[in-house]
């Protein structure tokens, strides 16, 4: 059996991780109105893929939205049910969403691409595709820079991705992008989002 060490580096330090980004108000203001506006433009249920300690995915539900969060790490998946017992979650792979075809509206992806192979990111990207319906659509937050480059992540080594790279991947993948943006705040890493809808 192969060892994921994104997986593993995540359960050793999940305590860690969760008291240091863990509940929404970690997040900019910004991205919180962002993220919530997109979500409540969505047409059909939504998951939030990468949940982590899964406080995006409590955020939408307490919105009122159909969401249920997916997260590798067993460690986020038990904490966000304990915190967060009223929202689903649930052990799963974005590249393998264990959902019907076209079952979903929308799928957020907040960050949880950071650590996918850049010769790999067509897989997550594929599932999204296939699991979301057409007119439904995508959000992705990422770290804005050279696209592909690896950097040292407090947890595993991770990747920048710049608006135009991504862009390319997602068309590839059956998607039109609709907005993309970039914002440099104080004392953290350049950020990045890009929303598409899928054909």
């Amino acid at each position: 059996m192969t060892v994921d060490p994104v997986h593993a580096a995540y359960t050793n330090r999940a305590g860690e991780y969760i008291e240091a980004v863990g509940k929404i108000e970690h997040a900019a203001v910004a991205d919180r109105d962002y993220v919530l506006a997109w979500a409540q433009s969505v047409d059909g249920p939504l998951l939030d893929v990468g949940c982590g300690p899964g406080q995006w995915t409590e955020f939408l539900r307490e919105a009122g939205l159909d969401v249920e969060g997916v997260d590798l790490v067993e460690a986020f998946i038990d904490d966000a049910r304990q915190r967060y017992p009223s929202a689903r979650y649930r052990v799963g792979r974005a590249e393998a969403l264990g959902v019907p075809a076209g079952s979903l509206g929308g799928v957020l992806a907040w960050y949880s691409l950071i650590h996918t192979d850049p010769e790999r990111l067509d897989e997550p990207l594929k599932e999204f595709a296939r699991a979301i319906r057409p007119g439904g659509s995508l959000v992705i937050g990422f770290f804005d820079g050279v696209a592909g480059e690896s950097f040292d992540h407090a947890v595993a080594t991770a990747y920048y991705w710049s608006v135009g790279s991504l862009a390319e991947w997602l068309v590839r993948a059956g998607f039109t992008v609709t907005d993309a943006r970039t914002r440099q705040d104080p004392g953290v890493r350049r950020h990045g989002v890009i929303a598409a809808t899928k054909a």
